[in-house]
């Protein structure tokens, strides 16, 4: 009798455990699409509801003054500055639109904007990321307004360690988590990460996301082998089916067989995709793709 109670506390022990894994599964795998159209454009209803639970919108820049603009690459649309000298100037209707993505009967709980490099190395130096200067204030503004979680960095070309890392932690002081897009030069990636990431330890990591780039020049990027390099998970991209570079897109089927493949093999920390306009644009479907993600990622 005894024995048999042991087993039993034992079997329900090893079910608990493994409940305990799974919750834990679904409560951290990324499940990212970026946004490269104009989001008062977007079908958002259709991305709050298709699986995905973290939005990039692509185009957000700083402009030498600091100020921040949103370019919105869509035909029809217009770029729009969106803070200026500490406030929000982007207009009521692009705020809703974007804080609206973690409301109501919706998926998302993390809303991130990308950006390059550009005009950081200058302003880092002059006027610094202090709290007073005019481009921290409209960091701290545009994320009240839009209801920001982090900002992406998808620096491409100009790779300067020292600004970059101070970007971050100005960033980390307005609220917000720093997240990377990169495609290639590892050693770059690797020392701004452990510069931003010193003396913190999850769950409490500034740069908290590696969204890698599988496609176009990263197209051979192995995500196993970033993961052991940078020493964190990484979450691999994928480019949808598009006109703009037809041999770099795949479609939902291709996209489950290669999360599929790199999950089992390295264990990554989700999936994401690259997507120009290109969903809405080639009459493409959210649900097959953010379907994808939530069976391979759930």
């Amino acid at each position: 009798m005894r024995c048999y109670i042991l087993i039993r506390a034992l079997l329900f022990e090893l079910l608990l455990q493994q409940v305990s894994a799974a919750f834990g599964a679904t409560a951290s795998s990324i499940r990212a699409i970026y946004l490269f159209k104009d989001v008062l454009k977007s079908n958002t209803a259709s991305l709050k509801s298709s699986g995905f639970n973290s939005v990039i919108i692509f185009g957000v820049g700083i402009i030498d003054n600091g100020d921040i603009m949103y370019y919105s690459n869509t035909p029809g649309s217009t770029d729009t500055l969106v803070a200026s000298n500490g406030s929000y100037v982007g207009g009521a209707a692009l705020a809703d639109k974007v804080s609206s993505f973690k409301t109501g009967d919706t998926g998302i709980n993390r809303i991130e904007i990308s950006m390059n490099a550009q005009h950081v190395r200058d302003l880092m130096a002059n006027p610094g990321p202090g709290p007073e200067t005019r481009v921290y204030r409209n960091f701290a503004a545009l994320k009240e307004a839009w209801k920001l979680d982090a900002v992406n960095n998808d620096d491409e070309s100009i790779y300067d360690v020292a600004s970059t890392v101070t970007f971050a932690k100005m960033l980390g002081k307005v609220g917000l988590k720093y997240t990377i897009a990169p495609y290639t030069y590892t050693s770059f990636w690797t020392s701004v990460k452990t510069q931003v990431n010193s003396g913190l330890a999850e769950p409490n990591l500034l740069l908290d996301r590696v969204y890698l780039q599988c496609y176009d020049g990263g197209a051979g990027n192995d995500p196993g082998s970033w993961q052991n390099t940078l020493g964190m998970k990484v979450v691999p991209l994928v480019w949808v089916t598009n006109d703009s570079k037809p041999s770099q897109g795949i479609t939902a089927a291709q996209a489950r067989s290669r999360f599929t493949s790199w999950n089992s093999r390295s264990a990554v920390a989700g999936g994401g995709y690259w997507n120009d306009y290109d969903i809405e644009k080639m009459g493409l479907s959210y649900t097959a793709y953010g379907e994808v993600l939530t069976s391979v990622f759930p």
